[in-house]
């Protein structure tokens, strides 16, 4: 049988390494060799002998996500295999976080990563009760992370000289060291009129970089996660 769908850039060639890469710009594939963890139901294919269990939280977890909103839904995958992730056809990425680094990652935006990485919910500081990306998990260790982004990600160098702001339900993630804080740009008066719908930003100061996707986070897309 012939056709271009065969072609290389399609084909799940032999692994020959184990751990996280890129299949395409929409997956990732993950060679199994004892244990990893992923999005729940985020698998979308598997060969070799592996099991996919719900991963609990803790009473501190699940208390956190209860009153935020905020989370990571996780499975374990464990066995010897291969498996590969997506999630609604979004593009994927991978970073890398080094001994010493940390990351802060919107839940919605996470599709697996190494059990040498642990995580922990956060909140921004002065946010109150208001979800969006205030709410956030920080990842510390080292190993990979696979990230999820609908449309091609923005990274924003931040320099103390120079904050950045940006919508809370745009963005994706920001380098540990930065100190995250809302930020309101709209005068009372506005407020009154209507609003302009750019209320409240995060504003990030310090050296580091900010992530955010090139859309903000619909009330269905919200529903639906």
């Amino acid at each position: 049988m012939k056709s271009d769908l065969f072609a290389g850039e399609h084909l799940a060639e032999t692994a020959t390494f184990p751990g996280m890469s890129l299949q395409n710009a929409k997956a990732v594939r993950y060679v199994v060799n004892g244990e990893m963890h992923a999005r729940q139901g985020s698998m979308i294919a598997f060969r070799g002998d592996l099991r996919f269990e719900r991963k609990g939280q803790g009473i501190g977890g699940m208390l956190k996500r209860a009153v935020t909103g905020e989370g990571l839904a996780l499975m374990a995958v464990r066995g010897q295999g291969e498996a590969w992730f997506a999630h609604e056809a979004q593009n994927c990425f991978i970073v890398e976080i080094e001994q010493g680094d940390a990351l802060t990652v919107n839940g919605r935006n996470v599709l697996c990563f190494d059990p040498t990485l642990s995580y922990e919910i956060k909140t921004v500081k002065g946010a109150g009760m208001t979800g969006g990306g205030l709410f956030n998990s920080v990842f510390s260790g080292y190993g990979k992370i696979a990230l999820v982004c609908e449309g091609a990600p923005i990274v924003i160098p931040v320099t103390a000289q120079a904050p950045v702001f940006v919508d809370t339900d745009a963005v994706v993630g920001w380098s540990e060291r930065l100190h995250p804080s809302l930020h309101r740009s709209q005068s009372l008066g506005s407020m009154m009129r209507g609003g302009s719908g750019e209320a409240v930003q995060l504003k990030l100061e310090g050296e580091g970089f900010v992530i955010v996707r090139p859309s903000e986070l619909t009330a269905q897309k919200a529903s639906a996660n």
